[in-house]
């Protein structure tokens, strides 16, 4: 599993945690930044997933908005807890890092919905985040 890859399933733990518990991001992160400091193999990864929770807590309401926007009928409370925080990733990804390509972006949300989520769930973020990079071109 690449860095990346990694980062991208320590932001998802942060986030779905979060969400699961209804915790504060922030406090999740806190105790993840904590978990990190303390576990070699864990600092590797850190600084991106850091950068993508961070990045999706200050541009949370354009993510959700453009998420519901091209969700088509769904709503994000309407979504599983998993494939909300995988699109927030996804979209941050897509909108706000310049060194991954839109495609790379698509492709690592939708391996892992296809590894944590529902059946239907790797096409839905597919198609959903296909539309959002589509719009953007």
């Amino acid at each position: 599993m690449g860095a990346r890859t990694k980062s991208r399933k320590r932001a998802l733990d942060v986030l779905y945690g979060a969400d699961v518990r209804e915790e504060s991001i922030n406090t999740v992160l806190a105790a993840e930044q904590a978990r990190a400091e303390g576990d070699a193999k864990r600092a590797s990864s850190w600084p991106y997933a850091r950068d993508i929770v961070i990045g999706i807590t200050e541009h949370g309401d354009e993510i959700d908005e453009l998420i519901e926007t091209y969700a088509q009928d769904w709503t994000l409370a309407r979504m599983p807890a998993i494939d909300r925080a995988l699109l927030r990733i996804g979209v941050w990804e897509i909108l706000y890092n310049t060194e991954v390509p839109d495609g790379v972006a698509i492709s690592e949300a939708v391996e892992s919905a296809q590894l944590h989520s529902t059946d239907d769930s790797a096409g839905f973020v597919n198609g959903l985040l296909g539309r959002i990079a589509a719009s953007r071109n």
